[in-house]
């Protein structure tokens, strides 16, 4: 792990960010986009995962310069007051790095707030090559999905309470969007931070839901769709909503996918 600053078209100037791997060992780089909190160390735990089992090379950007929230009032103050087109000029500058410094593609991943960033990135950033973001959706005053180009893989819970954000009636409307997008859109019967394993919806892996969950296969089509039982912010742990099946099977899927298109 290292940190390094890099320049930003952000106003609020350089950015700090977090890397793991070595772009001289692996040319496949991959944005993680921090939740609501800031760049914590669940978020970079999260980072650091991904660049390991995927073989990834991951930067985080601290789009909070610095900031980090302890609770949800002070996350949403953060949220609240987030310049959300800087935050996807920030993103760039994290792709623009990765290539310049070796990697061939970069594809970009991240949860809750950092979805719908992901989201954002992949209309608005020609730098990025894929996207997959987690349980999160973007004003359509930053930016129209229906125009994204490059491939997707969407994750959400299906008892995802967040409502107009991620909950089961904003996760139509989007799929409904999407209908001209290349992409993969996954449901699972899970809550919003389904990865957290604080939360009182984990779900662990001796459980039969999970079992089922993680079992379950569709047959490969255009649209293909799984349900599994968590909420919100699932793949987080530190989330009273971590459920480690469908966190585990998530992220699994987002690692081939990241694999077959970068």
């Amino acid at each position: 792990m290292s940190r390094v600053e890099i320049p930003s078209e952000n106003q609020l100037g350089p950015l700090p960010t977090v890397l793991f791997g070595d772009p001289a060992v692996t040319k496949k780089g991959v944005v993680v986009v921090q939740e609501w909190w800031g760049m914590n160390q669940q978020i970079q735990d999260e980072a650091k995962q991904i660049s390991e089992e995927g073989s990834f090379v991951t930067i985080v950007p601290d789009l909070y310069r610095g900031k980090v929230a302890t609770d949800n009032e002070e996350a949403g103050h953060l949220m609240g007051n987030l310049d959300w087109s800087g935050a996807v000029k920030d993103i760039a500058a994290c792709a623009r790095f990765l290539k310049e410094k070796g990697c061939s593609k970069v594809g970009v991943t991240g949860f809750c707030m950092g979805g719908a960033l992901s989201f954002a990135a992949a209309a608005l950033v020609p730098e990025v090559d894929a996207a997959a973001p987690f349980y999160g959706i973007p004003s359509p005053d930053l930016c129209d999905v229906s125009t994204i180009k490059i491939p997707l893989q969407c994750h959400f819970g299906d008892q995802d309470q967040v409502a107009g954000f991620s909950d089961p009636t904003a996760q139509k409307i989007l799929k409904e969007k999407l209908v001209n997008v290349k992409h993969e859109f996954f449901v699972y019967p899970a809550g919003h931070a389904f990865t957290n394993t604080k939360s009182p919806n984990y779900i662990g892996f001796s459980d039969p839901t999970a079992q089922k969950a993680l079992k379950k296969k569709l047959a490969k089509v255009k649209h293909e769709f799984y349900v599994y039982h968590a909420a919100h912010a699932f793949t987080n742990r530190t989330s009273p909503n971590y459920n480690e099946a469908a966190c585990k099977l998530s992220f699994e899927r987002m690692y081939q996918f990241f694999k077959s298109n970068l």
